[in-house]
């Protein structure tokens, strides 16, 4: 698939611009776009693989930077580490519930606004408790509550994040449409 120049430019602005975003040391923890990205990729961007790449060249390349502050000392944050994988596959799952935003209409965007960090939330603790990792909750019914306790700052940040980035995203996009010439669609 043949992709415009401004395209390409918009996206690779997009992904740099929330990597960059994620590392700005002081944000709350949550507090970023890459789930709003990743509704707004699925949603947005008619090429799937394209789709995809947005959130994860997005989360990549900021935990690269992380990964290289942390090894000078600038941070005492990883980029890489147990379980980041599953980060990745979470965000390639709300890039599929983009997928469902058929008419990006304030309502449809809301909604998935609220249901992706969410979904996020529940699947992100839920691995992070059966593996162990984390606080290392014990396997039980009271455990698996305490993982999901432990979450809940980052969960607030979360939809309030998405919140925000979506309106700013499908926002701006919308107001592309409007005041920028027809171009070929990605």
């Amino acid at each position: 698939m043949k992709f415009s120049k401004t395209f390409l430019i918009i996206f690779i602005a997009l992904i740099a611009m929330a990597a960059l975003y994620r590392i700005i040391p002081g944000r709350p923890y949550g507090f970023a776009p890459q789930i709003a990205m990743a509704l707004f990729a699925g949603a947005v961007i008619k090429d799937r693989k394209w789709a995809f790449a947005l959130p994860l060249f997005s989360m990549v390349l900021s935990d690269v930077i992380y990964e290289a502050l942390y090894h000078l000392g600038y941070s005492q944050m990883q980029g890489f580490y147990e379980g980041q994988f599953t980060n990745y596959v979470l965000f390639a799952l709300i890039t599929v519930v983009g997928f469902f935003i058929k008419k990006p209409t304030v309502l449809n965007v809301a909604a998935t606004s609220l249901v992706a960090p969410t979904l996020y939330f529940l699947l992100s603790n839920f691995l992070v408790w059966l593996n162990g990792s984390g606080l290392q909750r014990p396997k039980t019914w009271d455990g698996l509550m305490m993982s999901f306790a432990d979450g809940l700052p980052f969960y607030k940040n979360s939809l309030y994040g998405t919140l925000f980035f979506s309106v700013v995203l499908f926002g701006g996009y919308y107001l592309l449409k409007q005041y920028m010439p027809k171009t070929n669609k990605a």
